[in-house]
This record gives structure tokens, C-alpha cells and sequence, in this order.
């Protein structure tokens, strides 16, 4: 048991000009148990269950295990969302924030401060916050600098408030469209959720606060799409899908990971010492913190049944390597306690993830003498802004950017001035077919519907009605999200019938648990469109007037039956507060269509789990009947401005040691901006294991003026052709491979026969995973 100093000399672990290190072995030898096991959990204050805001099985842990001021006389590792709980102005959030702080530090005998977090996935989830677009359209812009810089604005936001924490990007590979949670991976392929995240990552932080991965590992990968369902993904798809982007973004600097809820063939990951341990501490090596999802240490308990109490699933979750129980005191606390006074569970424990708490909050300044509670968040003209022109403006850069245009053939985008327009749909007229579920207005707004959403976010139809193009717009709703009726669809039906094109906006309502279609557990049974839209789609269509169909969804969904009637199809990912300003300006032709699709539309949503990574038996093949064939395959994207491809030359040649140049051209034809994404995969013919038929080993987006021509160089390296192998060691192998080049992972311009020579090669963590991009 380790002892508590009683000596008087001076506190060394307030002084900043120490080492980090020395600062806190200083503060841990002057500590009692209590004192230690208090740094290691948050609290969440005001949250309760009368309004159903607690999701499924989470309720009965919200309940604090003593009064607030017997729970500080401790002290307190974390304090949960005091901004992202409940509609908190600004200014009062802040000064309440201050003021718990203020008696965090006075009761406990050290004084030292909370580490604060909230949830950041489309941007600070606070009321009055801006809201960004969702993390699929980061990564349907293949565009890291840009979301770079919208980190760097949540980041910025965050320090201003006293906010230490954001809990995101989520890095799990989308893996099963049926899956709620779609909506907030970056898509289907782990170099681009790496390359997307980790440029999150580094704008966050950039700003002196933490970005927290999730989820650690394997969540994507449920059976059946099911949230928080058993996992059994084998060890090679774990390494190779679904943990590069995790690797990324440690090199990006991340300083926080949250664990998985997924348990993976039977064992919790909340649990697991190989993963939380010996992967990322030992083989990655990671030095920050790891959180855990809300309640997942109790879930050992309740939900896996692995621990026999609260007091054996902290020291379960201790074990595997989680340093702080989250979002509220359930196991870490007094059960801990008391546990590690009767010598169940090893003081060396406590100390390990002690350790790692309180040099992260050294680093944020928390444990030095001069720090205060007091943030200013008062604009110069006195008022509180978060949502300001700056957040607005690159909002909607991110939106338009994000936009896919699926399918023209007619050319019928870009609407021509002056039509007359039937919007139909229940997404065209509400501001909610903006926003993902966990938005604020969408996770916490929705329980507070006499509070409104504390931000202006125009609906389609407003934006549409107010277009300098001047379109007669008549709108009718058809039928909801879910349900409806048939004097709904014949009325839809007549406005269609009466106008130059029909926008049938359709899609997803956002929420969680069942709330919605799409979310944190809004799982889909099936892909076809939710309640009667296709019903509606399917009228309007046999009007014979023009039909473009406008999705608004967190999840691709199928449309092989109406793909060859409709006159086009655009494509939002829940694109934010600026969403519909940005499908104006692309239904208008005002800015061009730009975005790639980051995950493959089925033709049939009965194939799922399906992804563009198949190896050649998930292919179409003549010994079954399901064809998995994507209706629009990633990487995907029309423009109205295509840019023409002049040339693709690369080396014939390849060391398994070394790297090897792609240069492509590229030359703008048009009378307007335009924007390519060349995208380069890899086939590899013969491997040791069945591998995918391609996989992406790098893209890069290139704009272009009106008549511009330019030159982009890939560097590739070696690595980035590496797999796991028989052996269950990465390896680099000899021999002939393809270099696929094009502008989507079906649309291949050019094709590169490339002989890798040299030895085989093993390599680990410290291997090279993105190429490096010249142009000129």
C-alpha cells in the first residue's frame, strides 16, 4: 500500500519549470487512495432520465454515489459536458463551469482543477453552437486541409471556454450499411478515415486541447449492423481495415483514445489487455490517456457479464489499460476504493493510469500554481458568438465541397433559371435533414423543443425560394420520414404533375436509440428507403415530369429500381447549418459538384455486410445469385466541369524497400473551376492471403482555373502495399502488383503493371502510410 507524505517541503508539482515527470511522481507520493482514485473518473451533473435523454441501459448509473461536496473533498478527474447537457447560454455555461472548478480546487487538499470534455463530432455539440457537416462529408471532400482547418475552428472554440476534451473523430471503418452509426465514420476505407481523421486530429489540437479516437477498436464491424453488437472479425481485418486509421491518428499526436464497447469473438475490448496494452501502449506507444465510452467499465459488469461487481469491473477495466471511467462515478469510485484498501486489486494499477491523468493535465497547465477557472467568452462588442461568420463561411465550404452528384445522364443538372419547380419529400422543409445526431440540436435539442435550436438552419425550400435563379417553388411534403398517407402522395403527385422538374428530397431523420433512422442505435433491417419515401418516389417518377432525387441520409441506401428513371441523383451526408445553401448552389450550378462518395451505394441492400474491400470471393461470381456489385462504387462523383486526364506514367519498377513515383496530368478544358480527385489503388494478383481485389493507397484532390493544366506527383512508398500475413507479421512482398489509377475505384484511367524486387520485408508501427504529393 503505498503511503501518504506528511512532509512540509515545497509543492513541487505546481512548478512549471520542473520536468513534467518530476512534477507528478512529487504529487502521487503526497496522495491517499481516495485521492488517487478521484483523478480517475468524471462526473456528470444534470443529467437525468425524465425526458428518456439517457440511452438504454445507462439510466441507472447517472445517480451520484454521495452529495456533490462529499464527492469534490477528493478532488475529480473529468467533469462531463457541462456545456453539451442540457441548453446552457453561453455566458451562463461558462460562469457555471467557472464556478464548479473554482469549488473542485477549494475542496480538495491540492487543488487541482477537472479536465473538461464534450462531444465535437460535427463541431462542439453546445447550444448556440455552430454545426458542421457530418463526418462522412469530411469524407466525401477528400479533402484533409480543409477539414484541418474546421478542426482547428472547434479547437479554437473549445479553449475558449475552458474546454480541455473533444470526443472525436470517430476512426471505425464503416463495414455494414445497416449500421446507425454510419453517419458518423468517415467511410469505408481506412486510408481515407486515417488521412481525413488525422488531419482532424492535428486542427483540434493545434489549438492546445485534446481529440479523444473512437472507438477503439472493432465497433464498425458488428453482426448484422447491430449497435453495440458481439464482433467477430478475425485478426487480419482487425489489423489491416480497421485499425490503420487508429494508427494514423496516434502519429497525428492524439492525445486521448476511447475504448469500444464491442466485445470481438467473446472478449470485451473494455477488458482487453492485448488491445489497450500491449497494441497501443506497448507496440504503438501511446502515452496519453484512455477514456471509456460512457459506462463501459459497468457494462463489464451488467451488459458482458465478465466482472462479478462494480468493484471487479474496475479493476477488470484497470487491468486492460482504461485510465479513466466515464461519464459519471460508478465502479472507479468508492467500490475501487474500497477494493484497493483490502489488497483486491493492486495500488500499481491505480498509480499507472494516475500517472498518465496527471501528466496530461500537466500539459494543459492544470497543475500549474497560476492557473484560473476564469475564461473569457465575451466578443469584443460584449455578446456571446459561436456561430459567427467565420464558422458559417467555412461551414458551408465544407458542405459544398461534400456534395456528390451521382448520377446526370441527361444532363438535367444544373437547373436552368427561371423553372418551375415541385419540391416533394419530407427532408425538403425542415431543418433537421441538416443535421446528424450528435448534433446538439439533434442529441439534445430534440428534448427541449420549447428552447429552438439556438442557430439559424435554412430548410431546402428556403434556400430554393430565396435563389437568385427564380424558381417558382411549390412544395408539398408528400409524406413524413416514417408513415403517412395517400392524400399526402396525391398531393405530392399533382405538384410534380405541374412543373418543369420535381425534387424529391428525401432521406433520413437523425436521432438515437429508435428516435430516428439514422443514429446511434437507428439501425436499418433493411436499405430500402425509410416508411413510404419510395412509395412517394415511385409516384412522382410515373408523372412523366423530371425527377431529381435529392438525399439527405447518414447511410447510402439502394436504388436499383429507380436509378434508370430518374433524370439525376445529389447526395448529402447530413451536410450541417449550411447544407442547404450549399445544394442550391450545386442544384443551381453556381459552384461546381465536387464530392466523392467515401462509401459504396448498394444496388441491392440485400448483400450487406458488403464494401468496395472484398476479396475475389465477395465479388459477382456464377455460383450465386446476389450480386454486390455497388449501383455507385467509392470514390465515386460526377462534376459539371470534368476534368480531362492528358496522361498517368509511373516506374516499372518498385523496391520492397524504397518508393516509386506516379505522375499524372491533368487539364482543365471547361469554362469554369473544376476539381478531380485522382485516386490510386492497388490490386496485388498473388499474395499469401486472400487479400482485396483493390484498395486505396492514396488520392489527392487538385482544382483547377478554366484552362489550367497541372501535374501531380504521387510518392509511394513500399509500406503501403503491406498486409498481414500467414505468419501474423505485416509483410512487403516481391513480385507483380497494378497501380489502378482513376478518378473513382471503378472509373480507372490507367493501369500500371509494377514489378516490386528485393527481399520480402516485415515491418511494424513505424511503417510509412501515406504517400507524399508534389504538383506543379
Amino acid at each position: 500500500m503505498t503511503t501518504v507524505s506528511t512532509d512540509t517541503a515545497p509543492e513541487v508539482w505546481k512548478d512549471a519549470g520542473r520536468s513534467p515527470e518530476e512534477r507528478v511522481e512529487a504529487l502521487m507520493a503526497r496522495m491517499s487512495v481516495a485521492e488517487k482514485v478521484a483523478q480517475l473518473y468524471g462526473v456528470w451533473v444534470g443529467i437525468d432520465n425524465a425526458d428518456g435523454e439517457m440511452a438504454p441501459h445507462q439510466h441507472e448509473f447517472t445517480s451520484l454515489p454521495v452529495a456533490w461536496d462529499e464527492l469534490v473533498k477528493e478532488g475529480m478527474g473529468q467533469l462531463t459536458r457541462p456545456f453539451g447537457t442540457t441548453p446552457v447560454g453561453v455566458a451562463k455555461g461558462a460562469a457555471t463551469l467557472a464556478a464548479a472548478q473554482r469549488s473542485i480546487m477549494a475542496a480538495g487538499r491540492f487543488g487541482i482543477p477537472a479536465v473538461v470534455h464534450e462531444e465535437i463530432l460535427t463541431g462542439l455539440a453546445a447550444w448556440q453552437a455552430g454545426v458542421y457537416p457530418s463526418p462522412l462529408c469530411w469524407g466525401a471532400t477528400f479533402d484533409p486541409g480543409l477539414v484541418e482547418r474546421m478542426g482547428a475552428q472547434i479547437g479554437a472554440t473549445m479553449r475558449r471556454l475552458g474546454i480541455h476534451q473533444g470526443l472525436a473523430p470517430v476512426l471505425d471503418v464503416a463495414r455494414d450499411l445497416r449500421w446507425g452509426r454510419v453517419e458518423e465514420t468517415i467511410g469505408e476505407d481506412p486510408v481515407l478515415v486515417g488521412t481525413i481523421g488525422s488531419a482532424y486530429v492535428r486542427g483540434v489540437q493545434s489549438a492546445g486541447v485534446i481529440a479523444t479516437l473512437k472507438h477503439f477498436v472493432g465497433y464498425s464491424a458488428s453482426k448484422g449492423g447491430r449497435n453495440l453488437a458481439p464482433v467477430s472479425a478475425g485478426r487480419r481485418e482487425v489489423a489491416d481495415v480497421l485499425l490503420p486509421p487508429f494508427e494514423m491518428a496516434l502519429r497525428a499526436g492524439a492525445g486521448s483514445v476511447m475504448n469500444s464497447y464491442a466485445d470481438i469473438d467473446g472478449t470485451p475490448v473494455a477488458a482487453d489487455v492485448t488491445l489497450l496494452t500491449d497494441l497501443l501502449r506497448d507496440t504503438y506507444g501511446f502515452t496519453g490517456t484512455v477514456v471509456a465510452d460512457y459506462f463501459s467499465v459497468a457494462f463489464l459488469q451488467t451488459l458482458h457479464n465478465v466482472a462479478a461487481s462494480p468493484a471487479d469491473a474496475a479493476r477488470l477495466a484497470l487491468t486492460a489499460g482504461i485510465d479513466v471511467e466515464l461519464p459519471t462515478v460508478n465502479c472507479f469510485g468508492p467500490p475501487l476504493v474500497d477494493a484497493v484498501e483490502r489488497g483486491e486489486v493492486d495500488i500499481a494499477l491505480v498509480d499507472r493510469a494516475l500517472r498518465r491523468v496527471l501528466l496530461q493535465k500537466c500539459a494543459l497547465g492544470l497543475l500549474d500554481a497560476d492557473w484560473t477557472p476564469e475564461s473569457s467568452v465575451l466578443d469584443e462588442d460584449g455578446e456571446v458568438v459561436l456561430d459567427d461568420a467565420d464558422v458559417r463561411s467555412l461551414a458551408g465550404e465544407l458542405a459544398r465541397r461534400s456534395i456528390v452528384l451521382l448520377h446526370n445522364p441527361a444532363g438535367t443538372l444544373p437547373l436552368a433559371a427561371n423553372l418551375k419547380l415541385a419540391v416533394v419529400g419530407p427532408r425538403a422543409d425542415t431543418p433537421q435533414a441538416m443535421l446528424g445526431c450528435y448534433s446538439f440540436p439533434m442529441h439534445v435539442g430534440v428534448h427541449h423543443p420549447d428552447t429552438g435550436m439556438g442557430i439559424e438552419v435554412p430548410t431546402l425550400v428556403d434556400a430554393l425560394r430565396a435563389d437568385a435563379a427564380g424558381y417558382d417553388v411549390r412544395y408539398e411534403q408528400g409524406v413524413p420520414v416514417l408513415g403517412g398517407d395517400d392524400e399526402g402522395i396525391a398531393a405530392a403527385v399533382a405538384a410534380a404533375a405541374d412543373a418543369d422538374v420535381c425534387l424529391a428530397v428525401l432521406g433520413d431523420q437523425a436521432g438515437l436509440f429508435g428516435r430516428g433512422t439514422s443514429g446511434e442505435g437507428c439501425d436499418a433491417g433493411t436499405l430500402r428507403l425509410p416508411g413510404r419515401q419510395e412509395e412517394l418516389l415511385e409516384a412522382v417518377l410515373a408523372t412523366g415530369t423530371p425527377v431529381v432525387l435529392v438525399l439527405l441520409v447518414g447511410r447510402p441506401y439502394e436504388l436499383g429500381r429507380q436509378i434508370d428513371r430518374l433524370s439525376a441523383v445529389v447526395c448529402g451526408f447530413f451536410p450541417g447549418e449550411e447544407g442547404a445553401a450549399a445544394l442550391a448552389d450545386v442544384l443551381s450550378g453556381r459552384s461546381d459538384a465536387t464530392g466523392r462518395l467515401p462509401v459504396s451505394f448498394p444496388r441491392d441492400g440485400g448483400n450487406q455486410p458488403a464494401t468496395y474491400l472484398g476479396a475475389p470471393l465477395a465479388q459477382r461470381s456464377e455460383v450465386s445469385n446476389v450480386d454486390p456489385t455497388a449501383l455507385f462504387a467509392f470514390g465515386h462523383g460526377l462534376s459539371y466541369a470534368p476534368v480531362t486526364w492528358s496522361g498517368v506514367t509511373g516506374d516499372t519498377t518498385w523496391p520492397t524497400d524504397g518508393t516509386l513515383d506516379v505522375r499524372v496530368t491533368l487539364r482543365n478544358e471547361t469554362d469554369r473551376e473544376s476539381s478531380e480527385v485522382v485516386q490510386v489503388y492497388l490490386h496485388d494478383p498473388v499474395a499469401e492471403v486472400a487479400r482485396p481485389v483493390q484498395s486505396l493507397l492514396a488520392a489527392h484532390r487538385v482544382d483547377l482555373s478554366p484552362g489550367e493544366t497541372r501535374e501531380l506527383t504521387l510518392t509511394l512508398h513500399a509500406d503501403q502495399t503491406s498486409y498481414t500475413g500467414p505468419s501474423w507479421h505485416r509483410q512487403v512482398d516481391p513480385g507483380a502488383v497494378e497501380l489502378r489509377i482513376g478518378a473513382s475505384s471503378t472509373d480507372i484511367r490507367q493501369t500500371l503493371p509494377i514489378t516490386m524486387t528485393g527481399p520480402r520485408r516485415h515491418i511494424g508501427f513505424d511503417r510509412v502510410m501515406e504517400a507524399t504529393v508534389t504538383t506543379t
